[in-house]
This record gives structure tokens, C-alpha cells and sequence, in this order.
């Protein structure tokens, strides 16, 4: 058998491959998440890397599928595949009966294809809302043009799971019929969703896993005081060096981390004054740099650059507070605008 995949499709057709004895090749983007290649193979199945995108490595797939003879799974545009994924929606409905709005992450359309026959057959008045990556978002544009639409100018994405340029021929009629509505988020709300689901849930959830999550948080979607909302939260597939750029810039943005620019005179002792000042505030100190020639600092001063750790948004004004009250000039750079969510 052979697959496309962005990577959890590839890891799910390797272990069914191996488990009944049958070769796999699995065509990942070249610039697919380490952590779902190497998993990918241990799985079992031959890795080859084509392509900047899912669109491109499924060219390739098809190519190689000709050449030899292979059978095609498809990662959505694919009846079974479909109904498989379907079962997330039976699970939903068994677990969460008095659920009223389901949020559904989507790229190809696999997933909320077969989540929304499934919850919509047993609830049929349940609400179903798609949510796409705002870098790469086809379906919504295919939904608003009555036909699929291909999206050529498509940015990358932190939900690299879900940058799929075309929307599926089988997948499309059914988010025409069943789906509710379609919703779009952008890279820096995808990343708020993965932090919240780290520092509130302890999951690790991938950029496409959390897209739902996001659009939850952003208040994308309108709900009533009264709805019991599921948000699915389908890949934890996210490279840990990813992740740890995810969460310094979430850190950054909600003000948890400070980024302090400010002059001392250039004489010894002048550095361990200022940070005696910093440990005095209560701050904890990530990183710091002195800068010269790049400032063009005046003649007997030099330039630091400070990353500090604080509580909150609170304490990192009473820092900043406490440093001007010590007789320094403080510039903050990447002052924080987004609230924090408990």
C-alpha cells in the first residue's frame, strides 16, 4: 500500500500495514515534523520525503503508485477512511450525549466528513463547526464559491497537519451538507491553543490538533450561555524543538516574559548592580547580552538586552516600575496584549 500524508494519516496506515504483514511507503512533505517521520518508520513503513507540501507529496504518491502497482489509501478523500474517522463522532455522542456544538479541526475534510455523519445521524439538531488554518484555508472559500476551490497562494502553518490546498471530492459535498459553519485562526491564536492545552490540560497537542481549540479561545465562534461544546483535539505530533519556540512566544505575548532594552555605564561592577536590582523585584533572569557596536551605545555606556521571567502581567510592571525607580531608562520590547486563560 502507499499514502500522502502531512504525518498521522502515514503513522496509522504504517501500523495497520505492519500488523498484517504488508509493505507500506508513505510520502511526507520534506519539511514534515521529525517526530512524525521518525514514528512514521518505526511503524514499520518505508519513508520517502517529496515535496513542500501535502498536495505536492501526494503528486508524488500517485506517481509511485503507478509505477508500481501499489494500492492507495487516501488520507480523507476516501469512503472507509471517512468512516473510520466517523467513529470519533460515535464516541463523542456515547460519551457526551447533551453535547450541542462540536468543533472540528479541518484539512482535507476527512475527520469532520465522518464526525458530522456520525453525531448529525444520532443528533440531528448537534452543531458542526469547522476550523482551518487562516494560512491555508480552501475549504471555506470552496464553501462560500459552491465548488472546490484550489488555493495556490496558501502560507505555511504551524497546523501542518491540516495544510491541505485542495478540498476533497468526496469530503466537499458532504461539509456542504452537514457542516455548520467555517471558521478561520490565525498562527498566533494556534499557538495560544497549544499552550493552554500544555499549561491548563498537560496534553501535547499539535498545531493541527488545537486549530479547534483556538477558534474556541480567539471567540471565533458564537455560543449560547447554555451549549455543551467538544472540541477535538486530533494530533499530538508537534517537534519538541516547535513546541519550545510555541511556548517562549506565548510566554512573551502574554507577559510572562520581558524583553528589556536599557544603557549601564561601561565600568565593572556596573552588570552585577543591575541584576542585584532584578533579583530584588522578584524577576528571574533568562538571558542576557551586552551590546556595543550594535546600538551605538554613547562612548563610556553599554547596552543590555534582558529576557526575565515573571508571575504575571502584575509583576512584570512592578519590575519594570521597580528598575525606573533604581534610576534606569527601560525600553520593553514584545510588550504582552493577550489575556491569560485559567
Amino acid at each position: 500500500v502507499i499514502a500522502a500524508s502531512a504525518g498521522n494519516h502515514a503513522q496509522g496506515v504504517a501500523l495497520a500495514a505492519s500488523l498484517h504483514n504488508i509493505k507500506s511507503t508513505i510520502v511526507l512533505p520534506e519539511f514534515a515534523p521529525l517526530t512524525k517521520i521518525t514514528a512514521t518508520k518505526n511503524f514499520g513503513a518505508e519513508v520517502v520525503l517529496h515535496g513542500a507540501s501535502f498536495d505536492e507529496a501526494m503528486a508524488h504518491s500517485r506517481f509511485l503508485q503507478e509505477e508500481h502497482h501499489y494500492t492507495y489509501v487516501h488520507a480523507f478523500d476516501d469512503e472507509l477512511i471517512i468512516a473510520g474517522q466517523g467513529t470519533i463522532g460515535l464516541e463523542i455522542v456515547r460519551d457526551l450525549p447533551q453535547v450541542t456544538v462540536i468543533v472540528v479541526p479541518i484539512g482535507g475534510g476527512g475527520i469532520v466528513s465522518g464526525i458530522a455523519i456520525a453525531a448529525k445521524s444520532l443528533l440531528p439538531n448537534v452543531r458542526i463547526v469547522g476550523v482551518q488554518a487562516a494560512n491555508c484555508a480552501p475549504m471555506k472559500k470552496s464553501v462560500a464559491a459552491g465548488k472546490v476551490v484550489i488555493l495556490d497562494d496558501a502560507l505555511e502553518t504551524i497546523a501542518d497537519g491540516i495544510a491541505v490546498k485542495r478540498p476533497g471530492a468526496i469530503t466537499f459535498p458532504i461539509i456542504q451538507d452537514l457542516v455548520d459553519e467555517i471558521v478561520e485562526v490565525t498562527e498566533e491564536e494556534i499557538a495560544r491553543a497549544i499552550f493552554f492545552c500544555v499549561q491548563n490540560n498537560r496534553l501535547v497537542v499539535e498545531g493541527a490538533g488545537a486549530a479547534g481549540l483556538a477558534a474556541l479561545l480567539a471567540k471565533k465562534i458564537k455560543l449560547n450561555s447554555d451549549d455543551n461544546v467538544c472540541a477535538v483535539l486530533c494530533g499530538g505530533n508537534i517537534d519538541a524543538n516547535l513546541l519550545a519556540r510555541v511556548l517562549e512566544q506565548v510566554l512573551v505575548r502574554q507577559g510572562r516574559y520581558l524583553m528589556f532594552k536599557l544603557l549601564v555605564p561601561d565600568r565593572p561592577g556596573m552588570l552585577a548592580r543591575l541584576l542585584d536590582n532584578v533579583a530584588d523585584s522578584g524577576a528571574n533572569v533568562i538571558e542576557v547580552f551586552h551590546r556595543r557596536a550594535m546600538w551605538l551605545a554613547p562612548l563610556g555606556k553599554t547596552g543590555i538586552e534582558m529576557l526575565l521571567e515573571v508571575r504575571d502581567k502584575q509583576h512584570g510592571t512592578e519590575v519594570h516600575q521597580h528598575l525606573e525607580d533604581a534610576g534606569y531608562h527601560v525600553e520593553r520590547e514584545g510588550v504582552g496584549d493577550w489575556e491569560e486563560y485559567y
